[in-house]
């Protein structure tokens, strides 16, 4: 009889104990650390969406999460920062992903932003162009068409081709605002896609755009503005002009399940600057 009531309280304090670990909908055991080191078991799923020029960053930081916690499945849909701050409104996002802050009726919405890494917004042009630095001036009439040829500016008399991204895009809401020309540009294309400027510009050798730094490659050419290139260090300390944050969009006042919690504290965490750096963007000083 001693030995039945020592198996019931046995299996009582077992059962506690795994009430106890699972309260949370099952998706947490214990707690993961801001490392990425699994000192917990996590499992579920985390939704991300939006901004295509994270997709570099967002794709390192969530292999090396899924690595410390193989029972939970982080996905990235690429739709743009206006379509991330709308699921993140929504519900349908966990995570909004998006390349420049929250508007002031977003943020009236009860929606939050929590930076997770900066980007330089490159200035592109042809690899053929003669063209190596403009100021923020000579860009602003390229981008409005208050200079019409390449040759004003020290390029081939040739007309300038202006490609960007699609309204609502971050990248090009960063451009436009921060240049100074919201709803003045004279695109020649818009394009839904960071890669798609790219190629554009890279195919025409009278174009023009703008992209993600942590997008360049060799088959365009970044121009220095206003004499500063665009790196890790002159973003960090602020004498590159042209930059937006990278931003998680949340619900404010609302408690995220424990796995989307653990992804937003290690994206934001030191353990992940060398990731972001890898990716091509700029870690928070």
């Amino acid at each position: 009889m001693r030995k039945s009531t020592k198996r019931v309280f046995a299996l009582f304090t077992a059962c506690a104990l795994m009430a106890s670990l699972t309260a949370c909908g099952g998706t947490q055991d214990q707690t993961a650390d801001n490392s990425g080191e699994q000192t917990a078991t996590l499992s579920g799923a985390v939704a991300t969406g939006g901004s295509t020029s994270v997709e570099k960053v967002i794709g390192a930081l969530s292999e090396s999460f899924m690595e410390s916690n193989p029972d939970v499945d982080v996905t990235y849909d690429p739709t743009g920062s206006g379509a991330g701050i709308t699921g993140a409104a929504d519900g349908t996002l966990d995570l909004g992903l998006s390349s420049r802050s929250l508007k002031e009726e977003e943020a009236a919405q009860g929606l939050k932003e929590t930076t997770f890494a900066l980007d330089g917004i490159a200035i592109v042009v042809n690899k053929e162009s003669p063209v190596t630095d403009l100021s923020l001036e000579q860009i602003k009439g390229l981008a409005d068409g208050t200079i019409t040829n390449w040759s004003e500016v020290g390029g081939n008399d040739a007309p300038v081709v202006l490609i960007g991204r699609e309204a609502g895009s971050g990248t090009r809401d960063g451009f436009e605002s921060i240049v100074g020309v919201e709803d003045t540009c004279k695109y020649e294309q818009e394009l839904t896609s960071t890669g798609a400027v790219i190629a554009g510009v890279a195919a025409n050798p009278n174009a023009f755009g703008y992209a993600s730094l942590s997008a360049v490659d060799d088959t365009i050419k970044a121009v220095t503005v206003d004499g500063v290139e665009a790196s890790e260090a002159t973003v960090q300390d602020g004498t590159y002009k042209i930059q937006r944050p990278f931003i998680f969009v949340t619900k404010d006042g609302e408690e995220l399940s424990a796995q989307a919690q653990a992804f937003v504290d290690y994206a934001t965490s030191d353990a992940a600057d060398e990731l972001i750096t890898a990716a091509g963007a700029v870690p928070l000083a």
